[in-house]
């Protein structure tokens, strides 16, 4: 069976809406469709991509509480081995606070390193407190010192300084000798140096100094 066709002009169609019964069959048949494409355009446009957009937040939303899940499920798996781990660092902490000096003590400390520089042979030319500086929890009592003697007795000295019973640490440590010209190891030498000691702050008090 054939199908005839023929052409159409569409300027002899009649378009108002109310006539559209007399339109060629070709011509409601593409109009029909268009409607139809337009109005499922229109739901798919005002209706499923917004559906998709929040599907896609949902999406990202879930990899997000995965990630958030098993970071927590691994900190729950590890929290004795934490719990241990932090109250070994109390420990320690409260091992460090204990050789911090008290207050009324820092005056015997100054007199102990004092003790320990002449102990070992050496002469003092400068024994000199600075400000102290304060920290979170503790402040720092730095002293510069400069001392005359052989190397040995700079030596001894420093060992001293780290045997004492209270926290002393060692900063910006330089030996030059005396005379270069003539410089062995039983020449002697100078040593700068900053010792530094510590003390705990006192709870509810500031430092004035």
């Amino acid at each position: 069976m054939a199908i005839e066709l023929t052409e159409i002009d569409l300027s002899d169609i009649d378009w108002d809406f109310n006539e559209a019964w007399r339109w060629p069959v070709a011509v409601r048949g593409f109009v029909i469709a268009f409607i139809c494409v337009s109005i499922i355009g229109a739901g798919v446009y005002y209706d499923t991509l917004e559906q998709l957009q929040q599907l896609e937040t949902l999406q990202k939303k879930e990899v997000e509480l995965k990630t958030i899940f098993e970071f927590k499920n691994s900190q729950a798996e590890n929290l004795s081995a934490y719990q241990e781990q932090l109250s070994q660092i109390e420990h320690q902490l409260q091992n460090i606070i204990k050789q911090m000096p008290l207050e009324e003590e820092v005056a015997g400390l100054l007199i102990d390193i004092t003790q320990t520089g002449i102990k070992s042979g050496l002469e003092f030319k400068l024994f000199k407190p600075a400000p102290t500086v304060r920290q979170d929890f503790y402040s720092e009592l730095p002293i510069n010192i400069e001392v005359v003697g052989k190397y040995e007795e700079l030596l001894l000295f420093i060992s001293g300084l780290a045997s004492l019973p209270r926290i002393v640490t060692i900063h910006d440590l330089t030996i030059v000798p005396v005379d270069k010209a003539k410089f062995s190891k039983q020449s002697a030498m100078i040593m700068s140096v900053l010792v530094k000691t510590y003390r705990e702050n006192a709870s509810g008090k500031n430092d004035a100094k």
